[in-house]
């Protein structure tokens, strides 16, 4: 493996990790409305539940707390087995595979987050992405 390849993995794992930190950070915030509009809002949203189907009823507060835990152990899950991967020494053919699956899995996520996200998440999911690529490129 290249020099090269040191410094894009190292950045990729780092994005990984802020990533996941960020996504986390819903879980200890909660929203403070400005004015009486966004205090009903909030109210719907953390506390009207809709049938999901199935008898399961959910708010939307619910659902995006769900959304953002499984955020966060998709980042943990890529930045700890690019660090494993990195530290035991895989051949080169394992970690071409390897990085082509995130470049794809990780670019879609990027593309998602551009269409339905804001800056934060668009920012870390980008670097992560060019992280990603840089690697599979320099390897």
């Amino acid at each position: 493996m290249s020099s090269n390849f040191s410094f894009w993995i190292w950045g990729a794992i780092i994005a990984q990790g802020l990533s996941a930190l960020f996504h986390s950070l819903s879980f200890i915030s909660k929203p403070k409305p400005r004015n009486d509009t966004e205090k009903q809002l909030i109210d719907l949203l953390q506390n009207y539940k809709m049938d999901m189907g199935g008898g399961i009823k959910r708010s939307f507060g619910s659902l995006f707390i769900g959304v953002s835990i499984c955020f966060t152990f998709i980042y943990i899950l890529g930045a700890v087995l690019n660090f494993y991967f990195l530290k035991s020494g895989i051949t080169p053919a394992v970690w071409d595979g390897f990085l082509l699956i995130q470049v794809i899995i990780y670019g879609i996520v990027f593309l998602m987050q551009i269409w339905f996200t804001f800056w934060p998440p668009i920012i870390v999911t980008g670097l992560v992405f060019i992280f990603l690529l840089g690697s599979y490129i320099f390897k």
